[in-house]
């Protein structure tokens, strides 16, 4: 009678109280400092969004990717392990015990920004870690969904006569840097996109949203995507990333977020910048897969700091 009478009891206070939230699903960012945003303040901006695997005190684009989750009303548990000037196959080697610590919902990834930083333009090296990394993450997960991020441009790579990309367009970087991607991609059948960042970088040149070329000064009005070195990105460059990332893993409209987003204010980007970014990512990503328009946040009186 007294174990009967227990469990009825336990049932009636479950009935009530309900069934425990689900888990926010677990995100990982592997990267270099293309992820955590070396050369702008995006690199220590709000670490306390996201759990840095290498205790660096990090934010950098997952902590925006973080921040526009919470704002479109999403929850994400971000997580980020990254190293300067390196490819996945340096993770695989040095961060292996990191890399399973636990089982990824989702990772976002990408390796060296030339594709190989010892033979530029050959995608054979990330083709083959690609491989490599997938099968360590799916053997903790089976079920992970894996994106790819196809970076930028470097303009130290095209505009001196020093880089490999030198005497041709601007897009020609990116448009290699996207094929090796592709390649890369049909290694797993857990990937499932590979997210243009390069691209979205030339569409805001080629509307006139940002500079193609900084060796020949900024146009007035025009956004300069690179960092001083002509190589990492400047706040808007990093901001366009994770817009990018935002809209491909979430399937929303990264126009939703408004041009008084939260993220974009306490880093100085005036309300236009974040609102042109916002159209830049929208339309790269609708011209390849399916994204649903969604309406504008206004802008309020007194624009609104990030919440923890």
């Amino acid at each position: 009678m007294r174990e009967s009478f227990c469990v009825l009891s336990l049932s009636v206070v479950l009935l009530f109280v309900g069934a425990p939230p689900a888990a926010a699903p677990a995100l990982l960012f592997i990267g270099n400092s293309f992820t955590f945003g070396a050369g702008s303040p995006v690199q220590t901006w709000r670490p306390e969004f996201v759990t840095d695997l290498n205790h660096e005190g990090i934010g950098g684009v997952p902590a925006l990717f973080k921040s526009f989750t919470k704002q479109a009303g999403l929850e994400y548990d971000v997580s980020l392990e990254t190293h300067p000037g390196v490819g996945l196959d340096y993770h695989l080697q040095q961060r292996h015990d990191l890399l399973t610590s636990r089982p990824w919902d989702f990772v976002v990834m990408h390796g060296f920004s030339t594709l190989d930083a010892t033979k530029p333009g050959d995608p054979a090296k990330l083709v083959q870690s690609t491989r490599e990394m997938a099968e360590l993450l799916t053997s903790r997960n089976p079920n992970v969904k894996i994106q790819l991020t196809a970076t930028w441009s470097r303009a130290d790579q095209t505009y001196p006569a020093t880089g490999h990309w030198y005497g041709r367009p601007i897009a020609a970087m990116a448009a290699d840097v996207q094929e090796g991607y592709e390649k890369a991609a049909k290694t797993s059948p857990a990937i499932k996109s590979v997210i243009p960042v390069g691209h979205a970088w030339i569409r805001a040149m080629e509307t006139g949203v940002a500079d193609p070329n900084p060796y020949d000064g900024i146009t007035p009005g025009q956004i300069d995507l690179w960092a001083k070195d002509h190589y990492h990105a400047s706040t808007e460059g990093y901001y366009l990333e994770a817009l990018m990332v935002f809209g491909d893993l979430t399937g929303r409209d990264p126009r939703s977020l408004g041009e008084a987003e939260c993220s974009a204010f306490e880093l100085g980007m005036p309300p236009s910048e974040a609102k042109a970014l916002q159209q830049v990512a929208f339309d790269e990503l609708a011209s390849t897969r399916t994204m649903t328009p969604a309406p504008r946040r206004g802008t309020p009186s007194t624009p609104a700091r990030c919440t923890p």
